[in-house]
C-alpha cells in the first residue's frame, strides 16, 4: 500500500527562504490576501485532501480502470465524490480571477495545490488539471462573451476543459491536421473530425465538457499556418450556461493504457459540432501555445510528484527491510541482518530521489514567480522579461524532470527488490503512471529540437546567455566574503558549478558552428544537450538551497537536522550526479555520422 505524507516543511522552505515569496507577493496588490497565515492554512488543508481523499483511491484506481459503454465513461469508485468534495472546497477556483467567480489567489499556490493533489493520485488530478490549460487559453485569447459564459463555468468547477490537439494521422507534426470548420452562417462552425489520446475527454464528474479544438478553415493555407483554434462543448449551451442538448461531439472509445488507468483517454468523434473561434483565423497553433505550456510546466510536475511518492515510500521500506550486514560492521546487531539503508548503493539510490524530487520541486518554484509574473504584472517590460525566461526553461523542465522522475521511479522499485514488481506495493504503479510524462505534450525529443534549434539556436543563444549570466551573477555574489559569510563552505558549489556554466556556453557555440556545416548536428546532439542543461540548472538550485541551508543554521533555528539534510543532499548531487554532464557532453559533441551512415535496409533484421 502506498503512502504519502506532504512535504509542507520543503515547500516551505523553498517559500519562505529560498524564493521570498511573500515578498513576491507584495509586489502585485492583487495577492495582498495572500498572507503567510492564509498560505500556510492553503497548505495544511490541500495536504489533508491529498493524504486522506485521493491517497487511498490511488491503486483501486489503477485496479478498476475506467468504464467504457457506448459512449459513456464511467470514473473509478470515489473520483466522482472528491471532485465534487474538491469543487465545494473551493480547490478549482483557487488561483483564478474574480470577476469569473475566483478567489484570486496566486497562481504559484495552484502549483503547490497541483504538486500534493497529482502525488497523492495523478489520475485524478488529471481532471481538473486540464480545466486549468483550457481557462488560461479562453482567458487570454476569448472575447469578453465566452470569457463570461466559459471562465465562470470553469472556475466554479460545473464544467471541465480539454485540449484536442491529436489526430490519428498526426502527433507532434500538426500541420496534417485534418479537422474541419465550416462556418454555420451565424458567427458558429461546424467542426468535424476525429481526435485521439484526449485525457479527460469524457467522464461522469462534470455535467459539461469544454474542449479546446484544432482545426482547419475552407481555403485555409496548408501545414500549421492555417490552423484555427476553437471552444466546442460536449454540451450546447446558452449564452446565461444553462445546458440546451447534445453537441454532436461522442466518445468512441477510450485507451487501454500502460498506466494512468484512473484518467480516460478518449477517442472523441466531432459530427458538425457546433464551436465557436477563439483567437484569430489561422492562428490557432500560436493560441494554442498558451494550452500548451501551461501543460508542459504541469508534465513537468508529474515528473516531481513520481520521485516523490517513489521516494517516500522507498525510504520507509529501505528503513525497515533487514538484509546482510554492513560492510563496514553490524549496524544492528540484536537483529538477524542489518536495514538496507545502510548499504552505499541503496543509500545512492535514495540520495538520488531525494535529490530529484527537491530539486525538481525548487525548479518548479522558480517557474511559479515567473507565471505569477506573466499573468498579473502591469509592466510590459517585466512581463516580457518573465515569459521569455519561461519560454527557454519550458522545454527544459519538461523532459529533465520526467526523464529524472521516471528514473526516480524505477529505482524505487530497485530499491524493494522483487517486491517492487509486486502489484500490492504501489512501486511498479508509479513507474507506468509516469512514463507517459515523457511522452505527451511533446516527446523528451521534441522538446530537446525545441531547445536547442529554436531557444539556442535561431536566438543566437541569447536566451540562454540571459539564463546564463543570472547564474554566474549568482556565483559572483556568493563568491565574495564581504557579500557572503559563507563563502568557504560554498566553494564546493560554487566554483564547480561556475565552470560548468562556462562550458555550457561555449558547448553551444561549438554546436551552432557545427550546426551550420551538419543540420543534422541538431537532431543528434539535442537530447544530450537538453539533459546536459538539465542537470546544470538543478545544480544552480541546489545551490541556492545549500546557501539558505548555511544561513537558517547560523542563527536560531528548530529542525537543525533538516538544514542539515539539504546540506548534505547537495553535496551528494554536486558529487554524484552533476558530473553525469561530462559524459552528455562529449555525446553531444560527437559527430552525427555513426547514428546516419547506416544504409535504412541494414537496420532492418536479416
Amino acid at each position: 500500500m502506498l503512502t504519502y505524507k506532504a512535504p509542507i516543511a520543503d515547500i516551505k522552505f523553498l517559500f519562505e527562504d529560498v524564493f521570498g515569496y511573500y515578498k513576491h507577493y507584495e509586489k502585485f496588490p492583487e495577492f495582498e490576501e495572500a498572507t503567510p497565515d492564509l498560505v500556510d492554512a492553503i497548505f495544511q488543508e490541500c495536504a489533508k485532501f491529498s493524504e486522506n481523499e485521493l491517497l487511498p483511491m490511488n491503486q483501486s484506481a489503477d485496479k478498476e480502470g475506467c468504464k467504457f459503454d457506448n459512449g459513456t465513461v464511467t470514473t473509478p469508485k470515489g473520483f466522482k465524490e472528491a471532485y465534487q468534495q474538491y469543487v465545494d472546497g473551493g480547490w478549482q477556483s483557487l488561483s483564478h480571477g474574480i470577476e469569473y467567480g475566483g478567489q484570486g489567489l496566486p497562481p504559484s499556490l495552484g502549483m503547490v495545490k497541483s504538486e500534493m493533489m497529482g502525488t497523492a493520485n495523478w489520475s485524478w488530478a488529471m481532471y481538473p488539471g486540464l480545466s486549468h490549460g483550457a481557462m488560461n487559453t479562453i482567458d487570454v485569447h476569448g472575447t469578453k462573451d465566452q470569457k463570461e459564459l466559459y471562465l465562470t463555468k470553469l472556475t466554479e468547477g460545473t464544467w471541465t476543459g480539454t485540449m484536442c490537439l491529436t489526430e490519428p494521422q498526426c502527433g507532434t507534426d500538426l500541420g496534417q491536421v485534418k479537422t474541419k470548420a465550416v462556418p454555420n452562417g451565424d458567427g458558429t462552425y461546424a467542426i468535424s473530425g476525429t481526435k485521439i489520446f484526449i485525457s479527460a475527454g469524457e467522464h461522469d464528474l462534470a455535467e459539461n465538457i469544454i474542449h479546446i479544438v484544432l482545426a482547419r478553415l475552407p481555403d485555409a493555407p496548408k501545414g500549421t499556418r492555417g490552423i484555427s483554434l476553437f471552444i466546442v462543448p460536449k454540451m450546447d449551451v446558452e449564452q446565461d450556461g444553462s445546458i440546451i442538448g447534445g453537441n454532436h461531439v461522442t466518445c468512441g472509445s477510450i485507451e487501454d493504457k500502460m498506466g494512468i488507468k484512473g484518467s480516460a483517454t478518449a477517442v472523441l468523434n466531432f459530427d458538425n459540432a457546433k464551436g465557436v473561434l477563439i483567437g484569430p483565423e489561422n492562428k490557432g497553433l500560436e493560441c494554442m501555445f498558451t494550452f500548451m505550456n501551461t501543460a508542459r510546466v504541469g508534465t513537468a510536475l508529474q515528473g516531481v510528484c513520481a520521485a516523490e511518492l517513489s521516494y517516500q515510500n522507498a525510504l520507509l521500506y529501505a528503513k525497515e527491510r533487514l538484509s546482510m550486514r554492513s560492510l563496514s560492521g553490524a549496524k544492528q546487531p540484536e537483529k538477524v541482518a542489518d536495514p538496507i539503508i545502510v548499504h552505499p548503493d541503496v543509500r545512492k539510490m535514495l540520495l538520488t530521489q531525494k535529490a530529484f524530487a527537491e530539486g525538481g520541486r525548487a525548479m518548479i518554484y522558480y517557474v511559479s514567480k515567473l507565471v505569477d509574473t506573466i499573468e498579473t504584472s502591469k509592466d510590459e517590460k517585466e512581463r516580457k522579461r518573465a515569459d521569455y525566461r519561461l519560454g527557454f526553461i519550458t522545454p527544459i523542465l519538461k523532459a529533465f524532470l520526467t526523464e529524472v522522475g521516471s528514473e526516480s521511479a524505477n529505482l524505487g522499485v530497485q530499491v524493494f527488490g522483487g517486491h517492487g514488481y509486486i502489484k500490492e506495493w504501489g512501486m511498479e504503479q508509479i513507474v507506468r503512471d509516469c512514463r507517459i510524462s515523457t511522452l505527451y505534450e511533446g516527446t523528451t525529443g521534441i522538446q530537446a529540437l525545441d531547445l536547442l534549434g529554436r531557444k539556442i539556436l535561431l536566438s543566437r543563444g541569447k536566451s540562454l546567455k540571459s539564463f546564463t549570466m543570472e547564474i554566474l551573477s549568482y556565483c559572483r555574489e556568493k563568491s565574495m566574503i564581504s557579500s557572503n559569510p559563507h563563502k568557504r563552505q560554498m566553494n564546493k558549489f560554487i566554483w564547480p558549478l561556475s565552470k560548468a556554466v562556462a562550458n555550457w556556453q561555449q558547448y553551444s557555440v561549438r554546436l551552432a558552428i557545427k550546426a551550420k556545416k551538419d543540420r543534422d548536428m541538431v537532431g543528434s546532439a539535442s537530447v544530450d544537450y537538453l539533459m546536459y542543461s538539465g542537470y546544470i540548472t538543478m545544480a544552480y538550485f541546489w545551490a541556492q538551497m545549500a546557501q539558505t541551508a548555511y544561513e537558517k543554521l547560523a542563527g536560531d533555528v528548530e529542525n537543525r537536522d533538516f538544514y542539515r539534510a539539504k546540506i548534505k543532499t547537495a553535496e551528494f548531487y554536486f558529487d554524484r550526479i552533476l558530473p553525469r554532464i561530462k559524459s552528455h557532453a562529449a555525446t553531444m559533441m560527437a559527430d552525427p555520422k555513426s547514428l546516419m551512415q547506416l544504409d535504412e535496409d541494414l537496420l532492418s533484421f536479416l
